[in-house]
């Protein structure tokens, strides 16, 4: 009895020891493997990439803070002023990443001081246009659209956005804007890919409309050449890829 013991006894641990190897192997080529294929790197600032074109206007897409695009027009967004909402980190993003908070130190705290006075309450489809002093930013002028209670957002409101940016541009008669949503910089989880096709849906809706104006003449305006939707790194693609397919499905 004591030897059918010890020789069961030994069989268990013999068959331990190959379980062991056994984890220790798949272990080691889940390591191995995914050592072998690292994640991508996120697009350096900078990075600008062509999306499109949709009725002669080229779609873009770019790395870039709004507060250091060269551009004629630049469109940053904002909801209804809460205490410091753009700068608490969480939920907004940080301060080396954030876009509202770029332009706010550009402009030496001047969105911070519209924005908490009520001079520029932010509700939704608000909008205030200024002229960045010289030297404050690249942008020859700058253009801010609010979004209203950041705990009521919809994804749909940005249709509306990208409407009122385009007629606000070929008001101005310039012929190419960046537009920045800024969501995830004030702290909302917004769906990326749907809020950067809906502000190009909306503009190109609007400039449809204009071109139909055109054509009965019945208004002028200089044509629109380009779009370029800013992004951080870690939402280009998602927000690129988006566009691209939107693009894609409209031809």
């Amino acid at each position: 009895m004591d030897h059918a013991k010890t020789t069961t006894s030994n069989v268990l641990q013999q068959l331990f020891r190959q379980a062991l190897i056994t984890i220790a192997i798949v272990l080691l080529g889940f390591t191995v493997g995914h050592a072998q294929a690292p994640a991508q790197p996120l697009p350096v600032v900078g990075t600008t990439t062509i999306l499109g074109q949709l009725d002669g206007v080229t779609i873009a897409a770019a790395v870039q803070s709004p507060s250091n695009q060269q551009t004629d027009l630049q469109v940053i967004c904002v909801f209804e002023y809460t205490e410091g909402d753009i700068f608490n980190s969480p939920p907004a993003l940080p301060r080396n990443v954030n876009g509202l908070v770029h332009v706010d130190d550009a402009l030496k705290g001047l969105l911070t001081e519209l924005r908490k006075s009520g001079r520029f309450a932010g509700h939704a489809l608000e909008t205030l246009l200024i002229t960045p002093p010289e030297g404050s930013m690249p942008a020859k002028r700058l253009l801010i659209i609010g979004l209203g209670d950041r705990n009521k957002f919809n994804a749909d409101l940005m249709t509306s956005v990208g409407r009122i940016e385009m007629r606000e541009a070929l008001r101005l008669g310039v012929t190419s804007y960046a537009h920045a949503s800024d969501l995830k910089d004030a702290g909302i989880d917004s769906p990326t890919g749907a809020v950067a096709v809906n502000v190009i849906k909306g503009a190109i809706e609007a400039y449809e409309t204009e071109i139909f104006l055109k054509d009965h003449s019945f208004t002028s305006f200089q044509p629109m050449v380009s779009i370029t939707t800013l992004a951080g790194p870690a939402y280009f693609q998602a927000a690129g890829d988006a566009v691209k397919a939107f693009i894609a499905a409209r031809k």
